[in-house]
């Protein structure tokens, strides 16, 4: 029995969807750099599969959360550009140092360790700064900026290439914090030598050419979340999760289904359990609000999801579809994350990130003709 066949659930990850829609944005940004944001696996999709690919694709420059997340892109990128957002936390300037990984310094104490680490002789690399512009997350805040700019010895020991910052509201192209951050960073920046700017992610790009400056940094439009909500989403989809059937049993009124019988019967119909729950990254709140696609016929999520299992009304689906093995499209080309998102109560960063590693997963390429990566 093949791997497929033993298997549950099926997540297909296609790569190639995730180059077509890197290029998408470097082709709309150009001359700007599209770097890629790879941080939490891919978003879970794979950091392994996927960033030696879009690296071949000329992608330069990536980002990601952690140290941790840093050292092994490395092993896997021995020559990308490796950005990591949260710098060095207790002293790990050595091992950013060691593997070749460019902080972003995002406070004045970071700074300053950096700094002293440079000084001390090592082959530090350069570093970015990050400016707080308004969302008092992380990034340096204005006053201390002004402290920084009045040591020039400082900033050339820790030879920043890149500044940039984060957008809050990126997501609405008509809060009026977009163009308040924009004009932010453009007069804090303005008081650092020149050097590159980066200030939007995925949904910042879409603001217009204003907020592109040197360099943007896509993550969730590059696996085909939508940057633009409200609007036909311009990012080919990169995932599809399908749940096989474990059993259809016939119901009737005033039969219930599920835990705590959530769920009540109100005619003769059909009921089909599949293999996969919660702790696949399937949200509980899509308990009686989710639905699935089977051959092109859209079956309501009835009951309460369940650890391992989940239960559809597939009553007017017809009989040959539904048997034990045959396949639920749960993401797929008739339902997309974000509407999942939407159902669940959450965004489409969640449900990536949430998708649980029973599933067996396979990467599409060219080059693998449909067979996993």
């Amino acid at each position: 029995m093949t791997d497929i066949a033993r298997a549950s659930s099926l997540l297909t990850i296609d790569v190639d969807a995730v180059v077509a829609n890197w290029r998408r944005v470097a082709n709309l940004i150009a001359p700007a750099e599209a770097a890629a944001v790879v941080k939490a696996d891919c978003y879970g999709l794979g950091v392994a599969q996927i960033a030696p690919v879009l690296s071949a694709a000329g992608c330069r420059s990536f980002f990601v959360a952690t140290l941790d997340e840093g050292i092994q892109l490395r092993r896997i990128l021995p020559g990308g550009v490796i950005y990591v957002l949260g710098g060095p936390v207790g002293g790990g300037e050595a091992d950013f140092a060691a593997h070749g990984l460019i902080p972003v310094l995002n406070s004045l104490a970071q700074i300053t360790g950096w700094a002293t680490f440079a000084k001390a002789g090592s082959a530090a690399p350069a570093a970015a700064l990050h400016l707080d512009t308004g969302m008092n997350r992380l990034g340096l805040e204005e006053a201390e900026l002004e402290r920084l700019a009045a040591r020039p010895d400082v900033l050339a020991s820790v030879r920043p290439i890149l500044v940039m910052s984060h957008l809050a509201c990126a997501d609405d192209d008509t809060s009026p914090k977009n163009m308040e951050q924009l004009a932010t960073f453009r007069r804090l920046s303005g008081q650092l030598p020149a050097m590159p700017r980066s200030l939007s992610a995925s949904g910042g790009i879409f603001l217009g050419r204003d907020f592109r400056f040197d360099m943007a940094r896509p993550g969730a439009a590059l696996y085909g979340l939508n940057p633009i909500p409200g609007r036909p989403n311009p990012m080919a989809q990169v995932v599809r999760l399908q749940g096989k059937i474990l059993q259809v049993r016939d119901v009737d009124s005033p039969m219930t289904v599920g835990y705590g019988a959530s769920h009540r019967v109100v005619r003769r119909g059909k009921i089909a359990t599949v293999a996969v729950g919660y702790a696949d990254g399937w949200f509980r709140s899509l308990g009686n609000r989710g639905h699935g696609v089977i051959g092109g016929f859209k079956v309501p999520l009835v009951g309460r999801v369940s650890m391992d299992l989940t239960t559809f009304d597939v009553t007017d689906v017809p009989a040959p579809l539904i048997h034990p093995g045959a396949l639920i499209d749960l993401i797929g080309p008739d339902i997309t994350v974000d509407e999942v998102a939407a159902e669940a109560g959450t965004i489409g960063y969640e449900v990536l990130t949430a998708l649980g590693r029973r599933h067996h997963r396979r990467w599409l390429t060219r080059t693998t003709e449909g067979k996993p990566a």
